[in-house]
């Protein structure tokens, strides 16, 4: 058990990453998660899916974690570390920070899936099982949050129509 629980260790902290955008905060973030299941292994039920599991344990204890926070500000690290960098590098440097931050826009329901799903792979049933909503759910939102994460990169607005 202990040795499954370790195989998610990586996909837990790229999905913490990814929610939290600060390496540090995330591997928190994963720690106490690990150290929550950990202490209640016995809740868990064998034959269901443990990795579900973990990263309903992980997303709760960053919800709940986000209600207790206070604002902080966030200094683009990446922007001032690709001062000096290779043009090849600033361009996906560039990239990669318009991605994170067309993600921060997206509504919490609709990030949650894509990073689930795009990010970790996680199939639409173990979404469903990790935030609690239906197949149906994950779709719609996956599909939307899709469709904005496209506009964001494009520089347009999500809430515009996309036919005109």
């Amino acid at each position: 058990m202990i040795r499954q629980i370790e195989e998610e260790i990586p996909r837990l902290r790229r999905f913490a990453r990814a929610m939290v955008r600060d390496a540090t905060l995330a591997d928190d973030l994963v720690q106490e998660c690990l150290e929550r299941a950990l202490s209640r292994l016995h809740l868990w039920r064998p034959g269901t899916n443990l990795r579900a599991w973990l990263f309903t344990i992980l997303r709760n204890l960053h919800i709940n974690g986000v209600r207790r926070r206070q604002p902080v500000v966030d200094i683009d690290a990446e922007a001032q570390a690709a001062i000096g960098a290779a043009p090849g590098a600033q361009f996906v440097r560039m990239e990669l920070r318009d991605l994170r931050r067309a993600l921060a826009l997206l509504p919490n329901e609709q990030r949650e899936v894509v990073l689930l799903i795009g990010l970790e792979g996680i199939s639409y049933n173990e979404a469903a099982d990790i935030l609690g909503i239906s197949i149906g759910t994950v779709k719609s939102r996956l599909s939307r949050g899709r469709r904005a994460l496209r506009l964001l990169m494009e520089g347009r607005d999500p809430g515009e129509d996309a036919d005109s």
